[in-house]
């Protein structure tokens, strides 16, 4: 149905019937509007943002990727921007300020009232990924003194240009947070009662500081169900709010960076499509060399031992599926593990819990995976029967240590305030496979050349 309505617009564009387009346009959700102006030459998405009506234009502006934002702002005059940075909500002011050149910044501020710009310096000042950074200043105060009937009037003079008005903030004469009010008990309450007495008080708010962690904003608003958290500074004064479509943001900027360290990757803010191929190879090339030279150890162990390979028949072919089962037992638990971290379901404490479980279930995985590795070596195997028993024995020492060491180095990586994430499959594996050749080795040396 979408595609349907985008290839009429482009009919439309096509021969220029821009009245159409207009109403078609203006009765279309903004986040379609965005997408379907992403589709444009930069030259028509800039003409047809500008027949846009003014509010409408306003709110897709968010939803539009930074390169075309910019061509809007560079095409447009100072007095249309004027009007533009006026409609749009601060924050989405502010995202967009962080991901521009200074030239383009220079001009946004010239074209802001006195009071805007010192708003967005301050905000702009905020470290990356905290709390201040991503707020809005934009919501409903109301001061505790007020009467149902005066919060619902300031409401209505007030709420069109305010982000949301769901919660109301209450506040003392010095901007204290002192409690929140949610609409629905607002427009309930008998139209004589005091705000105060209705309120829910500042012992129930959850709030945040403005240079509190986005990661802990975002575990916040799960915890509790929040659609707004307010922002507060040292004194506890309300000086902004984060709203869930930032929230939203959050969590799926930190899961794809967990992602992305998950691979060892180095974190790239820009998609994958519009980063450069050597801003890529940059992200992963330490990482990369990190491991070939942690891998050099497990070529020692096996050229250490080539004379053993070459004198005991059936052990070579045993050493990759030996490495590959110990790499993925470790993979599956750290990866367990480090979700477990993120979401806050296991904590440093729970080491020696975690410790005796995956003990357990290595204990399970790995007799489970030696006894069917026996019987499929006996059917295609060409080998004595001492070697059968020695590369199971292996297999699951192998499923053992790999499970405690997946779940050992991110519990140990978060005591010592690393990303868990770093220590996922590639570190995981590396470790894991010049063990279990150790292991393979040693049970050889001692069961097969000594007897």
């Amino acid at each position: 149905m979408e595609e349907i309505k985008f290839q009429e617009l482009f009919d439309l564009l096509e021969n220029n019937h821009f009245a159409k387009m207009k109403a078609i346009l203006s009765e279309m959700n903004e986040v379609d509007v965005a997408e379907f102006l992403q589709e444009l030459e930069t030259e028509k998405l800039l003409l047809i943002y500008r027949i846009l009506p003014k509010d409408l234009a306003a709110d897709v502006f968010p939803y539009l990727e930074t390169e075309n934002q910019q061509a809007i702002v560079e095409g447009y005059t100072d007095k249309e921007l004027r009007v533009l940075i006026d409609d749009l909500f601060l924050d989405d002011t502010v995202d967009f300020l962080e991901e521009v050149p200074a030239n383009v910044v220079r001009r946004v501020l010239a074209n802001t009232d006195a009071e805007t710009r010192s708003t967005i310096n301050r905000f702009l000042q905020y470290p990356d990924n905290s709390a201040g950074s991503i707020m809005t200043n934009e919501m409903v105060e109301l001061h505790d003194n007020l009467t149902v009937n005066q919060a619902i009037e300031n409401i209505r003079k007030t709420g069109v240009d305010k982000e949301t008005i769901y919660t109301c903030y209450c506040i003392d004469p010095s901007r204290h947070l002192i409690g929140i009010l949610p609409l629905k008990s607002l427009i309930l309450a008998d139209g004589n009662t005091c705000v105060r007495d209705i309120m829910d008080d500042v012992d129930q708010v959850i709030s945040v500081k403005t240079h509190t962690d986005q990661e802990e904003v975002a575990a916040l608003a799960k915890k509790y169900d929040l659609l707004t958290i307010p922002v507060v500074d040292n004194e506890n004064r309300l000086v902004g709010i984060i709203t869930i479509d930032d929230i939203v943001d959050i969590i799926e900027e930190e899961n794809t960076e967990d992602f992305e360290k998950m691979a060892l990757v180095h974190p790239s803010e820009s998609e994958y499509l519009k980063t450069g191929v050597f801003k890529l190879a940059k992200n992963r090339i330490l990482w990369l060399l990190i491991l070939m030279i942690s891998g050099t150890f497990t070529g020692q162990l096996i050229d250490k031992f080539q004379g053993m390979l070459s004198l005991v028949v059936g052990l070579t072919a045993s050493i990759p599926m030996l490495m590959d089962t110990g790499g993925n037992s470790g993979g599956q638990t750290a990866t367990l593990i480090i979700r477990g971290l993120a979401l806050g379901d296991i904590t440093v404490k729970d080491y020696f819990k975690v410790l005796w479980k995956e003990i357990r279930v290595a204990a399970i995985c790995g007799s489970i995976l030696a006894v069917v590795n026996l019987g499929r070596l006996f059917i295609f195997g060409h080998a004595d029967a001492k070697v059968y028993l020695v590369t199971c024995g292996a297999m699951f020492c192998a499923v053992v240590f790999a499970k405690t060491i997946g779940c050992t180095l991110p519990i140990l990586a978060k005591l010592c305030k690393l990303d868990p994430a770093l220590m996922a499959g590639p570190m995981i594996t590396t470790i894991v496979d010049a063990v279990t050749l150790m292991i393979y080795f040693g049970l050889a040396s001692v069961f097969l050349l000594h007897n």
